[in-house]
């Protein structure tokens, strides 16, 4: 999408789009835009409502925003149900009118909205392309702000975003581990970070023995990918900052054979496409700080070379874990993604970020994600960021008292508590056995909050949690 400001619509002839506020529909008062006039009693702006005029051989499509202190998300929501619900009314050219009372970040939310409802689940579908997708379509902007900062930057959210929705959203013979290595490598050429990857061979070497546990039972070589991010122009001091995502492309449960939900399991690498997608975004955004990623991507599949319940296998850490259960694999692979990452790179930071629990559902639904971190001063940076854009956060505890549901008899941790009960907080404790007591690490249980139902497909499909999220923090920090 490209756009282009325009001060008035004089020359104009095509679709605009109003976004209006609430009045009431007792408002004497009618909604004026240029020569079009709208009676209250028909529309004055209720959330969620429409509009369509015509006058001098444009089409107005007045959109309802509701009260004037709506949220980002919902804003978002609003621009993105416009764009892919009212394409009949958009013309070759299309404008949109902001209200005097957008701001920086209503814009934002507004052009990633529009944006967004381009994104359609029928990848393998013939389908007509929406018309934004045209490469020679062109947004114009009527404002009286030059908005063009932040257009241009709700545009790369966007990109970001919709990269990480079909990553999520395509079917797992597709989206192999070898897929997400080549996707990796494709878009650090096009926006600027290295990419390294370690196949089954490398890993063997560097003794990532519970990331290569894992991926034992797939015929899809396991790929652990690592990520490097500069400026172009690095100043002294940079903050560098570790993030690490959860990559299993298809998660049967292993011997441990899951018994319900499998269908949905190719939804289990989504917090190793967040990290994709908020790689893509921060090079995109040239943001002034250094970024190390880690992605272990592999397949839990069944065969005779599936690990067992009750192996004890050796960790990149060199401490010992025994199996418990082989649905419990995320956090395997997290466990070598973070000690790689800190005895290599040694960052300030460290986020992780997972689909590691039904627990967490369990405990949030699907209104947020769980927030691990004895770090007061991340988790709140990271919760205010999440209120912000409507990718919300809420803390669980890390409590010493939990570490016994982790404790083994034979090994040096073990990775399932084998209880009912509390398994984010213990799935979160055995992470934290591998960061080596960092003192800036924060896991994110987003389980509930990557993958559902909505308004936007008729089926389960990916939010794109997370890409935004990690972008805005890691640019706050």
């Amino acid at each position: 999408m490209k756009t282009k400001n325009i001060n008035d619509l004089k020359d104009f002839s095509g679709t605009v789009l109003v976004p209006v506020f609430e009045t009431s529909a007792k408002n004497l008062i009618p909604i004026q835009f240029g020569t079009v006039s709208i009676s209250s009693k028909v529309f004055y702006g209720k959330k969620d409502s429409y509009y369509l005029a015509e006058d001098n051989d444009n089409i107005y499509l007045f959109i309802g925003l509701g009260k004037k202190d709506i949220d980002y998300k919902s804003l978002k929501t609003i621009f993105r149900r416009v764009a892919a619900n009212q394409k009949e009314a958009f013309t070759k050219c299309v404008g949109v009118s902001f209200p005097t009372e957008f701001k920086e970040q209503e814009v934002e939310a507004a052009i990633s909205g529009l944006l967004l409802g381009t994104y359609s689940l029928g990848h393998y579908k013939k389908e007509v392309d929406h018309p934004f997708l045209d490469p020679e379509f062109e947004l114009k902007i009527l404002a009286t702000v030059d908005f063009s900062i932040t257009i241009n930057k709700a545009i790369k959210i966007a990109r970001a975003q919709l990269e990480t929705l079909s990553l999520v959203d395509l079917p797992p013979n597709k989206v192999t581990p070898g897929y997400l290595a080549k996707w990796a490598k494709d878009r650090g050429n096009r926006y600027g970070f290295k990419v390294n990857v370690l196949d089954r061979e490398a890993c063997e070497v560097e003794q990532l023995g519970a990331f290569l546990a894992v991926g034992k039972g797939s015929n899809n070589e396991p790929q652990f990918i690592i990520m490097n991010y500069e400026p172009n122009k690095p100043t002294e001091n940079l903050k560098h900052i570790g993030l690490v995502g959860k990559g299993i492309t298809f998660d049967t449960g292993g011997i441990n054979i899951k018994t319900a939900g499998m269908l949905d399991m190719k939804s289990d690498m989504a917090g190793g496409a967040a990290v994709f997608g908020a790689m893509q975004l921060i090079a995109d955004l040239q943001l002034p700080v250094k970024v190390t990623a880690i992605v272990p991507c592999a397949e839990n599949s069944v065969s005779s070379k599936s690990f067992l319940p009750s192996d004890v296998i050796k960790s990149y850490s060199g401490n010992s874990i025994e199996i418990i259960d082989t649905d419990a694999e995320g956090r395997l692979i997290l466990a070598d993604g973070l000690s790689y990452l800190i005895k290599n790179f040694d960052p300030e930071y460290i986020v992780d970020i997972a689909t590691l629990t039904g627990s967490s559902i369990g405990t949030f639904g699907h209104e947020c994600g769980a927030l691990f971190t004895d770090n007061e001063i991340i988790a709140d940076a990271l919760r205010k960021t999440g209120d912000s854009i409507g990718e919300r956060l809420w803390p669980l505890p890390l409590w010493e008292a939990y570490t016994e549901d982790i404790e083994s008899a034979i090994a040096d941790v073990k990775n399932y508590s084998g209880k009912p009960v509390a398994g984010a907080i213990s799935a979160a404790k055995f992470l934290q056995f591998f960061t080596n007591k960092h003192t800036a690490w924060a896991h994110l249980d987003i389980a509930g909050v990557a993958y559902g139902n909505d308004e936007f497909s008729k089926s389960k499909h990916a939010s794109g949690y997370g890409v935004h999220l990690l972008t805005k923090f890691i640019e706050n920090l």
